[in-house]
């Protein structure tokens, strides 16, 4: 490229799903070398879109993406794939290749240290690390390409606040590019340089410098600019409309100026901005408790977890009735994820549920949904009547309208995979809740009503999160940390 500074530019890009859908209209921005990015944007705006055409998975309906000749990009993806879940690491780490790389293991063992997961076993399955592991292996799967420009899609989900260090800290010593799009705020502002903004209204991409923080006031001292102006504009719109009324009432040439002052009103019309607008919001929900219940919901007398490469089995003694709220605490890989499944199952050494409770499930991977399923079925399915119209009330207050209602799981984004697991909660009245890292993938903006509803929960829960502000919305009433 001609700007030896500059790796990567974007020239005029068109890009859209179908006739009715554009993403892109005329984007443009430059890359420069070892740059610190967030990519921001509302629901839909298409950041997803944009590291696709990065890693020419979409390619431009019109303009140009120009990049320099030797880059190499490489993308740390959300989840890991079902069908990667039997892999082995070494298979997993092979199958970024096209070839077959015969020193491998030495590769897999630098990453790993890297992103501070440390393994012998390169014959393990994907499907026995936890959440938290799968999300170091995801960000090792793109360090082990050693790209010229790294791509970071939501790479905090799942990681304990040691993992969410070292990752951070890890971003500020490569010394090379990196996007990134996340909602964590303290996570984006401790590294980031600028901020490319995609605009859902406008279908461009704007470019601020700055960390983080002070683009979010850029952007909000734009918007009130945009407001200010559209508000000037409509009034002088008005004032002519009325006065185009007053002339061509008065007949004669009076007409010609009146048609002069609608057409100067409609040329007012076209200079209003589409205003920066913030992603809707899901509406206040409640999660109803399973009726007539009294008395004991669980009870835990041990449990089991793995430290120093071991199974150890720990003694307890919780016991859970309605109201009350336990938070499981401790490092990835301890066996918090585990604990759950096994609470969840039935299944656990050392745990009872009672007979006859209705146990809400929500897993960190979205495993308890069918990804065949459409969503109304999905949400049918755990309903003890067939209220049809109480579906689709509570799918819409999740954002879950006519659009999507139809749509099979496997095809929605992983937030909204999220928010049709909540809405089952609500259908399916609980009178236990099992929550693995809720927060996971769900928009920022959803977190504090999510909060209020587990806070206003009756029944029991048991709760996993690595979100410290998160919880503190929530009352707790007992802490068990695995590590002790």
């Amino acid at each position: 490229m001609s700007n030896n500074n500059s790796i990567l530019k974007f020239d005029e890009v068109t890009f859209n799903f179908g006739p009715n859908n554009p993403i892109m209209t005329g984007a443009s921005f430059s890359l420069r070398r070892g740059a610190k990015i967030t990519l921001m944007g509302q629901n839909g705006a298409g950041k997803s879109t944009l590291f696709k055409l990065l890693t020419d998975v979409y390619e431009p309906e019109e303009g140009r993406i120009i990049k320099d000749p030797k880059l190499t990009i490489a993308l740390s993806r959300q989840v890991i794939p079902r069908d990667e879940l039997d892999f082995t690491v070494q298979e997993f780490f092979q199958a970024l290749f096209t070839n077959q790389i015969y020193a491998l293991d030495p590769m897999i063992k630098e990453v790993l240290e890297v992103v501070n997961l440390p393994l012998e076993d390169y014959t393990k399955k994907i499907k026995e690390f936890s959440g938290g592991q799968q999300a170091r292996l995801l960000l090792a799967s793109a360090l082990i390409q050693k790209p010229d420009l790294l791509l970071l899609d939501e790479p905090t989900n799942n990681l304990d606040k040691a993992g969410i260090d070292h990752l951070t800290d890890f971003i500020k010593s490569y010394n090379k590019t990196v996007i990134v799009i996340s909602h964590d705020a303290d996570f984006l502002n401790s590294f980031t340089e600028g901020v490319l903004y995609l605009d859902v209204y406008s279908r461009t991409i704007d470019h601020y410098v700055g960390n983080y923080l002070k683009v979010l006031e850029q952007i909000k001292i734009r918007v009130e600019k945009e407001r200010s102006k559209n508000a000037r504009l409509e009034k002088s719109i008005q004032e002519k409309k009325d006065k185009a009324n007053f002339f061509a009432n008065k007949g004669g040439r009076l007409r010609a100026v009146a048609k002069k002052m609608r057409e100067v009103a409609a040329d007012d019309e076209e200079n209003k901005v589409d205003v920066y607008k913030e992603d809707r919001t899901i509406r206040p929900f409640k999660i109803p408790m399973q009726k007539d219940w009294t008395g004991e919901i669980i009870k835990i007398d041990s449990f089991t977890r793995l430290k120093d490469g071991k199974v150890q089995t720990c003694k307890a003694e919780i016991s859970m009735r309605k109201g009350q709220r336990l938070l499981l605490v401790g490092p990835n890989g301890i066996g918090k994820s585990t604990l759950l499944e096994r609470l969840a199952s039935g299944e656990a050494p050392g745990e009872k549920i009672a007979d006859g409770v209705n146990v809400g499930y929500y897993r960190q991977d979205f495993s308890t949904l069918n990804f065949e399923d459409t969503v109304f079925e999905s949400l049918h399915g755990v309903m003890a009547s067939s209220d049809e119209h109480e579906l689709r009330s509570t799918a819409s207050s999740f954002l879950i309208g006519s659009d999507l209602i139809y749509n099979k799981i496997g095809t929605l984004s992983e937030g909204q995979k999220g928010l049709v697991a909540f809405a089952r909660l609500v259908l399916q009245k609980p009178g236990l809740l099992i929550l693995d890292e809720p927060t996971n993938h769900i928009n920022f903006r959803h977190l504090p009503v999510i909060a209020k509803a587990l806070d206003d929960y009756e029944g029991a829960m048991i709760i996993v999160s690595h979100v410290p502000e998160f919880l503190e919305q929530i009352e707790i009433n007992e802490t068990l940390d695995l590590n002790k």
